[in-house]
Formats: structure tokens, sequence, C-alpha cells
């Protein structure tokens, strides 16, 4: 989808944010010794997959040494390790691995993006970031025109996934739905809003997310993709 390529060619040659142009830069530069021998992309990352797909992942921003290196969002990194891997278990893509852009992945009727498209210190984008960030999101969720179910990987994504659905002009449900990990809300423009908790070794490593947990997530997405769209079962 042309739109959709326009987009992402400008998101790779943004600067508006000095701080994290400033950090992505010296990651590329400096590298960690693991991948001493990588040239780092070191640039925003843009989203990834199916422009006619019906399933959005929304995460929050790229790791410093994993899109931030590879140049594709959740390649390279624990985090990724378990989202294609839930991805691939439940149809959503060819293969349960993501190392490098020519690995020969492909996601199925998935589309994957990011609240902030550039690595942030300590993970941790400032309010600004998110701000000017957020055009590139609403301009992704205006050009996948087919989406039916969107699970956001933490409450940032959740969160921000609403307000830019909200600047787009989207009547919200009054109250908004609050993240919780298996949260389910059919969306009054049609669409299934579906929280997680974010794979992140933080959170895999403590276990507060589990691999039942996170697959559980992508079982139902699944499961609204099968169903009619006006079926209404939320939790």
């Amino acid at each position: 989808m042309r739109a959709l390529t326009l987009l992402n060619d400008r998101i790779t040659h943004c600067t508006a944010c000095s701080r994290l142009v400033t950090y992505r830069e010296t990651i590329a530069a400096e590298k960690r010794k693991q991948f001493e021998n990588w040239t780092y992309w070191g640039r925003p990352v843009p989203g990834f997959g199916d422009p006619h797909a019906r399933l959005y992942v929304l995460g929050l921003a790229p790791a410093a040494h994993g899109g931030n290196r590879t140049g594709r969002v959740f390649t390279g990194d624990r985090s990724g390790d378990w989202l294609f891997d839930a991805l691939h278990r439940f149809g959503f893509a060819n293969q349960p691995n993501s190392y490098h852009r020519d690995d020969g992945l492909k996601v199925l009727d998935c589309y994957i993006g990011a609240t902030v498209r550039c690595a942030p210190p300590d993970n941790k984008p400032a309010p600004e970031e998110f701000m000017a960030c957020r055009p590139y999101l609403r301009e992704e969720i205006r050009s996948l025109r087919k989406i039916r179910v969107v699970v956001t990987l933490g409450k940032i994504a959740f969160d921000h996934y609403l307000k830019a659905c909200r600047d787009e002009g989207q009547p919200l449900p009054s109250p908004l739905p609050k993240f919780s990990h298996g949260i389910v809300r059919a969306l009054p423009w049609g669409i299934t809003l579906i929280g997680s908790y974010h794979p992140s070794q933080q959170n895999t490593f403590t276990g507060l997310l589990t691999r039942p947990m996170f697959h559980h997530i992508f079982e139902a997405a699944r499961k609204r993709l099968t169903e009619p769209p006006d079926a209404r079962d939320d939790q």
C-alpha cells in the first residue's frame, strides 16, 4: 500500500526529537560487544507487516540493541522472541523467530507498530516524544483500513492507542477502558481492543507474564477474527 510506504519513509528520516536522535546514534556507534560486527540501523524504526492486515499489534518503542540495531520492529531481542513465537503459534507469522530484516520472516494478516519510533534511554520516552510521534501512529491507523483487532503490548501502548483514536475523532466509550492483562473491549467503531502485558525481560523473567498468558492473548485475537464482526462477549 503506497500510503504506508510513504509513511514509513518519512518515519525513517525523522529527526524531530533531539534527545532520541542523540541516543539512537550513540548506541549505533558504540554498539554492544556481542554485536560489534553489526552495522546498526540507528534510525527511527517503521512499522512492519501486511498492509491489508486485520490484526494490529502495537508496542512501546524499539529496543536499543533490537530494532535500533536491526531496523525492524521487535527484531533481534527477547521481546521479539516472545512475540513472533506467539504470532507463529496462532497463524500470524510464517516462522517463530525474528533475527534480522532478511531472515525470511513474514507476518500474515498482521501489522506491527510502536507508539514511539526511536529507541529511548531506559526504555522511557518523554511526554513530548510521545506527542511528536503520535501523528505517525494516527496515520498508520488510518492507512490500515481492514483492522478488526488491536493487541496493545503494555499499558502505555493501550493508553496511547486510545489517545490516537480520540485525536482521529473516534467516539470513545465512557468510561474509558482501563488496562489490564487480558482485557477485551469492543470499541464503538468496530475494533476489538485487547490488552497484554509487554513481553519485556522484566515482565517475563519475574513471571508477571508467562508463555501461556501471552499465548492466550493471541488465541483471543484469532478467535475474534473468526467470529462475525458484530459478536460481543467482552470481558
